[in-house]
């Protein structure tokens, strides 16, 4: 098609393909507990968060990011995480979601200006299979937790400034 009818189209295309194999891959090494395979480089946590949220489907949500820091992490797991935080935030929130990644002295959140999670189910939301969505697929902050653990991080959710959900990593290590 693109040698036919040539269009920038063929290249977003393309470029989204790669992006999905990219993700499948290193979703199925997690899944099968492989860390090994981890790139820790310096990551931008300003400008991925930016990238990531490029990816996200939403109407009118929004993105406030005030974090200035660049932390060492395998990207394309923390482009996984920051992206399956973004979306549980609009799934379990609403399409004009607000959502806040800022700074912690040890690590980084996430939060959102939802409903936020009840407190008796916060030990249960990172289990595989667990979500209060119908058309939920449990899996979404599994894999985060996953991702944390593979970096040795600490994830907690708690409530956000706003009373919605927010998650917490800590025990990140930042770049000097």
């Amino acid at each position: 098609a693109e040698e036919e009818s040539p269009s920038n189209y063929h290249l977003t295309v393309s470029n989204a393909l790669d992006r999905m194999e990219t993700l499948i891959e290193s979703l199925l090494r997690n899944a099968r507990g492989e860390t090994q395979g981890q790139e820790i480089e310096s990551v931008d946590l300003t400008r991925l968060s930016e990238r990531c949220w490029q990816h996200i489907v939403h109407d009118e949500a929004t993105v406030e990011i005030d974090v200035d820091q660049a932390i060492y992490a395998d990207v394309l797991q923390l482009t996984q995480l920051l992206e399956n935080l973004f979306r549980n935030a609009i799934e379990h929130g609403s399409q004009d979601a607000v959502i806040s990644i800022g700074a912690l002295e040890d690590g980084f959140y996430v939060e959102d200006n939802g409903t936020g999670i009840p407190e008796a189910e916060r030990e249960r939301i990172t289990e595989r299979g667990y979500s209060t969505s119908s058309d939920g697929t449990g899996l979404g902050l599994a894999i985060v937790q996953e991702i944390a653990d593979s970096h040795g991080w600490q994830l907690r959710a708690t409530d956000s400034t706003t009373g919605g959900a927010r998650f917490e990593l800590t025990g990140v290590e930042f770049v000097t």
